[in-house]
């Protein structure tokens, strides 16, 4: 962890910021190796250029981040007393106020932005997100191995909602099954909430799963992903049950040409930009254009959707240990819809896709 607080360090002093306030849940992780959810509580860091280092968290949770590793600094409250008064009172005492402070902007709510300026009225309150996300973005081998192990315990979420599709079973019904059965794998938390989806409802790229029943002929659709010691995966698969229409076959091979053309198309260097391009053109020519409305996906690591934006205008080169999803989609109303997503990690032989469960369609039962 020290390393990563040395590259901030750097960037920092690159971008003349003096010192960094850290909230998010994630970044906490990513600089302190303490996963926490801190709810209404402050859990912070704070970074200065003059080598101050502090970790400020309730009281009750002061062993859990020294056992995670945190040894610098820390500055534990009970419920009882203002965290940013000692917060305030810290960096006081070091005598080194700083002259700016960059903050999470994106994460910081309005009240707490507040307190931050009143607590140090002649500082100059920057941005910390784009110099955060610049960090996040290449990931390690440790990391590697975490999202790789998030991604096959996705694998096996789809495998299970597959096997248990019946007819006349529910969307939420089959989401139990997954969940019940992730858990028994020894899965704490989703990435997100489960999406089972089937029939018309496919058609909804963000739909909610409900009571709606598995009829012949459906599309079924699983959106699912799972954190694994922090890091998270996120995997779609479209199967068809009893039988598939020309119409839906179609619909479906181009969604899969789409994906496979995508990652092929992952290059170092390339702009990520050139990826949703690719996919989005050969979408156009089969006709359903008008169908594929979201961009082609997202980074992804500690949080599900992070830094780059997977989005036709991002000219963002693609970088060595760089980890997205490839995701898209063609939704048509009252036909239905099919979206195939996977995994990709960028190394320096190119592309390698974490998630593998097979992407042919499947006519179930």
């Amino acid at each position: 962890m020290n390393n990563r607080i040395d590259h901030l360090l750097k960037q920092m002093n690159q971008e003349q910021i003096d010192s960094t306030l850290i909230t998010s849940k994630a970044n906490i992780y990513y600089f302190s190796n303490y996963l926490t959810d801190p709810h209404e509580r402050l859990v912070a860091i704070y970074v200065d250029q003059k080598g101050h280092t502090l970790l400020i968290l309730p009281e009750m949770e002061e062993k859990d981040a020294i056992a995670a590793g945190w040894s610098k600094d820390i500055l534990s409250y009970n419920d009882d007393t203002d965290p940013w008064l000692l917060l305030k009172n810290y960096v006081e005492k070091t005598g080194h106020v700083p002259g700016s402070i960059a903050v999470e902007k994106e994460n910081l709510s309005l009240s707490r932005g507040e307190i931050v300026a009143q607590s140090f009225p002649n500082t100059e309150i920057k941005d910390a997100t784009e110099l955060l996300n610049q960090l996040r973005v290449q990931k390690d081998q440790k990391e590697f191995q975490l999202l790789k192990q998030a991604a096959q315990l996705a694998d096996f979420g789809v495998k299970t909602g597959v096997k248990a599709i019946e007819e006349g079973k529910s969307e939420m019904e089959i989401v139990a099954e997954i969940e019940y059965a992730l858990k028994r794998e020894g899965v704490r938390e989703m990435s997100f909430s489960t999406l089972v989806l089937a029939g018309d409802k496919t058609s909804s790229p963000h739909g909610n799963p409900g009571k709606q029943k598995i009829e012949p002929g459906n599309f079924v659709l699983f959106d699912l992903g799972v954190v694994y010691e922090g890091y998270c995966s996120d995997i779609t698969r479209t199967v068809a049950y009893k039988h598939a229409t020309a119409e839906q076959e179609k619909i479906y091979n181009t969604v899969l040409k789409a994906e496979k053309a995508a990652i092929d198309a992952c290059e170092i260097g390339k702009p990520v930009g050139d990826i949703d391009k690719t996919s989005r053109h050969l979408i156009e020519q089969a006709g359903y254009g008008k169908y594929f409305m979201h961009r082609i996906g997202h980074g992804l690591g500690i949080d599900v959707h992070e830094h780059p934006s997977m989005s036709g205008n991002n000219t963002l080169p693609l970088k060595e240990g760089m980890c997205f999803t490839i995701e898209p989609g063609i939704y048509i109303p009252e036909v239905g819809g099919v979206r195939i997503e996977d995994d990709i990690f960028m190394t320096k032989k190119g592309p390698e896709i974490l998630t593998s469960y097979p992407k042919d369609l499947q006519i179930i039962g």
